[in-house]
């Protein structure tokens, strides 16, 4: 399932790398979320004359449905067991499906979960170091998922559809499903970790670093990212629910949940004196992130020199 954004000068190397799989029965659904730029025509361009083995299936949403909801409208598309996530800017190895079925075939089918190691692609297409995840085989429970979450890019993930089946579609406006695919492994059938560079991994994506010209930017940044949040936050509920581990999942998160009831409040469509009102009595958020916020919800002009002059010393 290789899903694309705005992404008319990668997605021609993500397809070739799909393309290229050695794993055959497969199926490559390439996806376009409503891209605004040449992505879906660039696409077309790449499978236009493909002749080769697999089966291949091209789509564009009408409107931007987001990663979360647009990977579980891909799911319902589907046919096979095992179901691969690729993105849109980066190139998964040859090798990459084969690797991992084998894998999986061998466990008797057991995981519902693999993840496998990247290797860092810069800009420039050149590569780099491997980035290592964590190894999943230690996690058997919800204690060990919430002592120490690991280090994961679902970029690298492959799921068993039963996964999807059993728990259904992902919540839209989240835009990090890796956390929540592998929490629904651990608490079903397990998840592995197969440390190979399957996948060139270009940096400057969601997770790159973004420098943000104005106050103003960053709050609609700060906005997004606590829709996301909150909405991670309800999915791992609603998924815990389903395991008998509802109640310890929002022990865990209840600091997490008032800091995102608090920023969606504080953003609100309230007056002034309402947003003073939740800045001196939500207790169960610290002092100073409410602070933060409220300033950013009422005067983030305040902030303008300071970005002003970060923007400009910027590397």
């Amino acid at each position: 399932m290789l899903i694309a954004f705005n992404q008319e000068k990668t997605i021609g190397d993500a397809i070739c790398g799909a393309l290229a799989q050695t794993w055959s029965p497969l199926e490559i659904l390439i996806s376009d979320d409503a891209s605004r730029d040449g992505t879906y025509a660039e696409a077309e361009r790449c499978v236009r004359d493909y002749r080769g083995p697999h089966t291949v299936r091209l789509f564009r949403n009408e409107v931007n449905l987001g990663i979360s909801a647009h990977l579980s409208a891909l799911v319902a598309r589907t046919s096979g067991e095992m179901l691969f996530i690729a993105a849109g800017d980066d190139i998964s190895r040859p090798e990459r499906v084969e690797r991992v079925m084998r894998v999986w075939l061998d466990s008797g089918k057991r995981h519902d979960l693999i993840a496998t190691d990247l290797q860092d692609l810069d800009r420039d297409g050149t590569a780099h170091d491997v980035l290592r995840v964590t190894d999943l085989d230690g996690y058997r429970s919800f204690e060990a998922w919430s002592s120490e979450r690991p280090h994961l890019v679902g970029a690298a993930h492959a799921w068993a559809r039963r996964l999807f089946d059993a728990f259904g579609p992902i919540a839209p406006g989240i835009y990090g499903e890796d956390q929540i695919m592998a929490f629904r492994a651990i608490m079903s059938h397990g998840a592995h970790t197969l440390h190979e560079p399957l996948v060139l991994y270009r940096r400057g994506g969601l997770s790159g670093k973004r420098k943000w010209r104005t106050p103003y930017d960053y709050v609609a940044r700060v906005k997004l990212a606590n829709i996301n949040g909150a909405g991670e936050t309800r999915q791992l509920t609603s998924d815990a629910d389903k395991v008998g581990v509802g109640a310890q999942m929002r022990a865990l998160l209840a600091g997490k949940s008032a800091r995102e009831d608090y920023v969606s409040a504080v953003f609100g469509d309230a007056s002034i004196g309402r947003k003073l009102a939740l800045l001196l009595s939500a207790k169960d958020v610290g002092f100073g992130f409410r602070l933060r916020m409220f300033v950013y919800a009422t005067c983030p002009w305040l902030l303008s020199p300071f970005f002003f002059v970060k923007w400009h010393l910027r590397g």
